[in-house]
């Protein structure tokens, strides 16, 4: 009974993220709770699963058909209308309260602003452009795993962000509100599973160089963010998953056209001058 209870209240949970955080129609008893929201951030990567592998199924289907740019275009238009340009749009609205806000007010109130914003515009359409190329330059074969990974991975960083910083948005004028906030670290443990599973698809030389890249990617995106704005909102979250996404697939490529000695000695060498 007890067992019952627990399975049915972690479907509420899960269907809730799946309600923020795609296009996914869900069962119209889950409702809505903040307490719920602030536990879903443990499907995060999930979703992120779960996206990728729409995208990697639209990118095998048309690459029968169709040839491999427009095999890629047509899985990165699926993955933004699954989940309604949800992480684009906030991070288009980073890009121009960060290009054009000068301080935490400014920055805060030109990203609630649903109008784009040239900062905004430009940035969209190298984010679009980045992925593209990067996704060209991998192997055919290997892109759908890479999808998957990337986009369940990416998902973890905002995840962690949430958990080590603390929210600066103003929920009552919030245009993308609400956003999930801290649960427990349980959560956080959940989550992590979630986005190194896909890890197992692609090779481990990837993992070595992605983790403490992305650790990197956390730390000074994050400190860039607090010096401007003291922490996060939902449109720096959005903006993190993208950035993180890219990141992902460009680590990919430096590890499909170089051989592992070249990474451990990049990796030793970023090591030692964090140290010194």
């Amino acid at each position: 009974m007890i067992l019952k209870v627990i399975l049915k209240k972690e479907i509420q949970i899960f269907f809730t993220a799946l309600m923020f955080y795609t296009r996914i129609p869900v069962p119209q008893s889950t409702g809505f709770s903040e307490n719920n929201l602030n536990r879903a951030t443990k499907y995060f990567p999930l979703i992120g699963i779960i996206v990728g592998s729409v995208g990697a199924f639209v990118y095998f289907i048309t690459a029968t058909i169709l040839n491999l740019h427009l095999s890629i275009l047509f899985s990165l238009a699926a993955t933004v209308l699954l989940t309604g340009a949800f992480h684009e749009d906030g991070f288009a609205d980073f890009c121009d309260g960060f290009g054009g806000g000068y301080s935490q007010e400014q920055i805060l109130e030109i990203m609630k602003d649903s109008r784009i914003g040239t900062y905004g515009a430009i940035g969209l359409l190298m984010m679009f452009l980045f992925k593209f190329f990067s996704l060209l330059a991998i192997n055919p074969l290997q892109i759908p795993v890479v999808i998957i990974a990337a986009h369940a991975f990416s998902r973890m960083l905002p995840v962690l962000f949430i958990y080590t910083g603390k929210y600066v948005g103003k929920s009552s004028t919030s245009k993308s509100k609400p956003v999930g906030q801290k649960g427990s670290w349980q959560d956080v443990l959940i989550a992590l599973i979630f986005a190194v599973i896909p890890l197992a698809l692609i090779q481990w030389q990837v993992t070595l160089l992605i983790i403490p890249v992305s650790v990197i990617l956390l730390y000074t995106f994050k400190a860039f963010v607090v010096k401007h704005i003291g922490g996060y909102t939902g449109d720096v979250l959005g903006a993190l998953q993208q950035l993180a996404e890219l990141v992902f697939y460009i680590c990919f490529i430096v590890v499909q056209n170089n051989d592992i000695a070249f990474i451990i000695r990049t990796i030793q060498d970023c090591y030692k001058q964090s140290i010194s």
